[in-house]
């Protein structure tokens, strides 16, 4: 076997000996411990034909993380392996101290997140214009068919098929705002947005708000949603809204306890038109609070549910009367 006879210094200091077989489990430990070392060979009078595996490392200042890597990929092992270990025990160590919140938090916002323009508003004062969305499944807006057949059916329940009167909409799980900048194009003079992560609010929503001149009509609480419920007097004020729109994620949310929580606060008036998204396979009652359904409709695995006031119901009744007579 040939002799390494060049030394390459890195952290710790370490010596052990070993047979061949016993070569594989010990560059097995190395792995583990990415530092460059000094192989030499030579043989021992235990086992003629065998070969003495040499390993030294002092301590000094430590590889690179890129050192590392490449040292682990000349090796044969993966050069990412490392670094996801070593990252999670950083976590759990910080964990047990008491810091793991920071941590978790800390790795997180290393994650690069950006945006593409795929959404648009669909009608009113911007039309066509163009809406920022998070690239990825953090965030998922509601589509521009549902969307669309939403503010139709509002529009037309409420007596103005050409637009919504003029009144003020919450914005439940805003996320991109697409919904609630709607309903200002549309004509309301004013929408609340309740939208809790930090970054779409700052990099999505307010940028959307700008680029189509409604910020001076909006307000933003970057709060969640429950929060905003339970302390809506203090956040919103003035009584109810006129329009409120329900989005939340799918799979966080408990659609029963949330729509009571919504049909018991002051954000619901006698005359309040509530729009919610909602998956395949969730029941939905027929009121909330004082409000009736008066639209179930589905879009594939998207189902939207309308309710209103009692006066809305009848009207749109009255409307497919004559419609049949006709």
């Amino acid at each position: 076997m040939a002799v390494s006879s060049s030394l390459i210094l890195s952290p710790l200091h370490f010596n052990f000996i070993a047979n061949n077989k016993d070569i594989n489990k010990n560059l097995s430990f190395l792995s583990a411990n990415p530092l460059i070392f000094n192989i030499s060979s030579k043989p021992t009078n235990i086992n003629k034909g065998s070969s003495i595996v040499l390993c030294s490392y002092k301590s000094g200042s430590g590889l690179t993380a890129e050192d590392k890597r490449v040292l682990r990929e000349r090796y044969g092992f993966d050069p990412n392996e490392y670094i996801s270990e070593a990252k999670n025990e950083r976590i759990k160590e910080r964990k047990k101290q008491g810091k793991g919140k920071e941590v978790v938090a800390e790795e997180e916002a290393k994650v690069h997140r950006t945006t593409h323009k795929l959404l648009q508003v669909l009608g009113g004062k911007a039309k066509r214009k163009k809406l920022l969305s998070p690239k990825g499944m953090d965030v998922r807006p509601m589509m521009e068919v549902v969307k669309g057949a939403a503010f139709d059916i509002l529009q037309a329940a409420d007596g103005c098929p050409a637009s919504l009167r003029p009144g003020r909409w919450l914005d439940l799980y805003s996320g991109t705002g697409s919904v609630g900048i709607e309903a200002i194009s549309r004509g309301c003079s004013e929408a609340h947005f309740v939208e809790m992560d930090p970054w779409v609010v700052s990099n999505v929503l307010r940028p959307n708000l700008e680029w189509t001149g409604f910020l001076d009509a909006s307000v933003i609480h970057p709060v969640r949603v429950e929060t905003f419920l339970e302390q809506a007097d203090r956040f919103a004020g003035n009584g109810s809204f006129d329009y409120i729109s329900v989005t939340p994620p799918y799979t966080q949310v408990d659609y029963g306890m949330l729509m009571s929580q919504i049909s018991k606060s002051p954000i619901v008036g006698e005359n309040t038109f509530i729009v919610v998204e909602y998956p395949l396979r969730t029941d939905m009652l027929d009121s909330c609070g004082c409000l009736v359904k008066i639209k179930d409709r589905r879009f594939g695995r998207t189902h939207l549910a309308i309710y209103g006031p009692k006066w809305a119901e009848k009207k749109r009744k009255s409307d497919k009367t004559l419609q049949n007579t006709t």
